[in-house]
């Protein structure tokens, strides 16, 4: 049992508090999108808030520009209208939100959402989605500079600047490479400056200087390191004292002048990708729904698989946070901000998508009643919106008791 238990909080809960960060962080990079262009395009907002309610803290913009500590006599109610901005932290660590005035479309008060033009109601919408891809960019950029793993099929990359690497898998003790500080998982790119693509490259570099020291530029989480060991003489055993193979990690794509370009395209590529998995998934599901509706036993067991493989691609919250992020935090900085970029590539894209509860829902469903040229009440939207939601509450319920079963 403490066994277990000290397995969980080394193993498993640095992981989970980093993700929690990495979520909330994404999530309210998606609403101060929401935020600033709410802000630009004249539509007061009453709250932004990190987190979700209940309040911990609140501050409020007074007449003077400056911030002052609310009391909490003074909170207003959800969804109230403010005097001025008020900016909290709220004590569950999943978000948070951007409250703008008269958020429902029939809103005619000045300064409220509804009142905004079609134009501007559509630039705060996919504000958010435009946030999550910029951030997904800067990390990508970032990246590509200090060394991206490849995660896709035909990943982009300029040409002279891809490079694979030698990663260390073990170490003789009382080696010189143990010695110096060399360590497993380390990424060996050069040896006295010399370009290292291979474990025979190591070996062919270090016989060249028996006896003396030499400079490894080696990688270790995300960040690159020098060492110089001073390696065995002729006639040793061995020069360094490492076993080193090639690909055990994907291969390394380091830019320099090129990295924004890298960050851009990529963000490109794996927004692509991620729709292609959704119109999968979506086809999946249609499919396996209506072949059981087929007098043919086989196909409808075709369409059972297919339904089942729907599981298997689609992780919620608690498998994010619980199984993936432990996974690559232990990996080191490069794959868990890998893996967050991925995240707000994915928050983008789900955002997208024409269903009323999400930003392009709501946008599509502003536009339909534009083009019928009738007005969309408030009853109406929030039949519609609370609706969905109610689904997507269903739909995240499952998708987390499944996370559940993955984790045990």
């Amino acid at each position: 049992m403490l066994e277990g238990i000290l397995n969980f909080i080394t193993n498993y809960l640095p992981g989970i508090l980093i993700g929690l960060l990495i979520l909330t962080f994404l999530v309210v990079a998606h609403e101060f999108g929401h935020f600033i262009l709410a802000r630009r395009n004249g539509v007061k907002v009453n709250e932004f808030g990190i987190g979700f309610p209940p309040r911990a803290i609140a501050w409020q913009k007074g007449k003077d520009g400056k911030w002052h500590k609310l009391p909490k006599s003074k909170w207003p109610k959800p969804n109230e209208t403010t005097k001025s901005l008020i900016f909290s932290l709220n004590w569950l660590p999943i978000g948070g939100f951007c409250a703008m005035d008269g958020e429902s479309d029939a809103d005619t008060r000045k300064g409220t959402f509804g009142a905004a033009s079609f134009k501007n109601k559509t630039k705060i919408l996919f504000g958010g989605v435009m946030m999550n891809w910029i951030v997904a960019f800067i990390i990508f950029t970032i990246l590509a500079f200090i060394g991206m793993p490849q995660f896709m099929d035909g990943q982009f990359n300029l040409e002279g600047e891809t490079r694979s690497a030698a990663i260390i898998t073990s170490i003789i003790q009382d080696s010189p490479a143990e010695k110096v500080g060399l360590a497993t998982n380390d990424i060996v790119t050069k040896i006295n400056n010399e370009e290292v693509h291979s474990a025979e490259d190591i070996t062919t570099i270090n016989n060249k200087y028996p006896g003396e020291k030499v400079r490894y530029e080696i990688i270790r989480n995300g960040e690159t390191i020098i060492l110089e060991p001073t390696l065995n003489g002729e006639g040793a055993d061995y020069k360094v004292g490492l076993t080193a193979l090639t690909n055990i990690e994907p291969e390394i794509i380091r830019s320099t002048w090129s990295a924004p370009i890298v960050g851009a395209v990529t963000t490109i590529q794996l927004t692509g990708e991620t729709f292609k998995g959704l119109g999968t998934m979506i086809g999946n599901l249609f499919y396996g729904a209506f072949s059981q509706l087929n007098f043919d036993g086989s196909v409808r067991e075709e369409g059972r698989k297919a339904v089942g493989t729907i599981g298997d691609q689609v992780t919620g919250p608690v498998g994010i946070i619980g199984i993936i992020f432990p996974m690559f935090a232990n990996s080191g900085f490069a794959y868990t901000a890998l893996l967050a970029a991925v995240i707000s590539v994915s928050l983008a894209c789900m955002n997208v998508l024409p269903i009323p509860a999400l930003d392009g829902g709501r946008w599509l469903l502003i536009f339909i009643y534009k083009l019928r040229k009738k007005k969309l009440t408030k009853e109406t939207e929030e039949k519609i919106v609370s609706r969905a939601f109610i689904v997507l509450i269903i739909l995240m319920l499952v998708i987390t008791a499944l996370d559940i079963t993955k984790f045990f």
